[in-house]
């Protein structure tokens, strides 16, 4: 780890500042797991006819009792920058997160990455079985645009009809819905079974739609929520890209040197499907350079924001650094 991102300027006194973004994150992953655990009741809300009982658990058991919520806490931390009501931020960082987890229950799927583990208990496909799971993910999807689009989560028509297309842009055909395609090339589904060998920049690009392109949108929701001006929300943007990349090379670093225990599913994975990694592009060495250079840069895009920011500093440092 680089200096920077293992220890403030103030040496010792970075300890506190872990301990706050713990709480940070602690407090925003209680209050999100109410309010899915709210949103994923039994009783149809106004214009759905039912909610079948069966559909409804395998979506619970897919985005209820786990996970860090960092996407919901970007969402959050970023709206305080702008004195957003903390109501407002909760269930926009709601919608991310629901789609976030649709996001796992299909990448788990046999046709996917074929998982079996997710945070430590079955997937939804193996506690459920295929069909539900992608009904599941479907539902998830659906319902996240559903919160984003209440008049609940704003106001303004306007900007509600924001963070939906951020939340599309970020989710769909040119974000992580393609990513994930370009993944599964790569990997050498298709073109007769033989995995790419895919250039950095390449795999900087599959990464950025895959993984980084809703943890920025997560940035980006907490700006519009604010009314950011141009020049504010340019440099959210730059952190959220940023720290989305460094997310995801920490994560292909942690497949290689964690444990199943510490991950809650199954590692040492991407290696033996050739999956498209800076790791098996870069080394390990030189992954871990990356890794450390983007949450720095991370942290250089708040400068405007004085320490108002400090948490989402931190939260890139975490990003960079987490253990699982």
């Amino acid at each position: 780890m680089s200096s920077t991102l293992g220890e403030s300027s103030a040496g010792a006194g970075d300890a506190p500042g872990r301990r706050a973004l713990a709480e940070g994150l602690a407090e925003t992953a209680a209050e999100i797991e109410a309010l899915l655990d709210a949103l994923l009741g039994p009783e149809p809300l106004q214009g759905e006819i039912a909610r079948p009982p069966v559909l409804l658990a395998a979506m619970r058991h897919g985005s209820l009792g786990g996970g860090k919520r960092l996407r919901p806490f970007l969402a959050v931390e970023t709206a305080a920058l702008f004195q957003v009501p903390r109501r407002q931020a909760l269930r926009a960082g709601a919608a991310l997160e629901l789609v976030h987890c649709y996001s796992l229950v299909h990448d788990d799927l046999p046709a996917m990455d074929d998982d079996d583990l997710r945070r430590g208990k079955p997937t939804v496909h193996r506690a459920f079985d295929e069909a539900t799971a992608i009904l599941a993910g479907d539902g998830l999807l659906t319902l996240a645009f559903d919160v984003m689009a209440d008049p609940a989560t704003h106001g303004s028509g306007e900007i509600r009809a924001a963070l939906v297309l951020a939340l599309a842009r970020a989710s769909g055909l040119g974000g992580m819905a393609g990513g994930q395609m370009i993944d599964l090339e790569a990997e050498g589904r298709f073109a007769g079974g033989v995995p790419q060998r895919l250039q950095p920049e390449a795999i900087r690009r599959l990464q950025a739609m895959k993984t980084g392109a809703l943890l920025a949108a997560s940035v980006e929701v907490g700006a519009i929520l604010g009314g950011a001006g141009p020049r504010e929300r340019a440099a959210l943007l730059a952190y959220g890209r940023a720290l989305g990349t460094a997310f995801q090379v920490a994560d292909d670093i942690l497949d290689v040197e964690a444990t199943p225990e510490e991950l809650g599913k199954a590692t040492a994975k991407d290696q033996d499907r050739g999956k498209a990694t800076l790791v098996a592009a870069l080394g390990l060495a030189e992954a871990r350079r990356e890794r450390d250079r983007l949450g720095e840069q991370a942290v250089a895009a708040l400068a405007a924001f004085g320490g108002e920011a400090d948490m989402l500093r931190d939260a890139a440092r975490f990003a960079a650094a987490r253990r699982s």
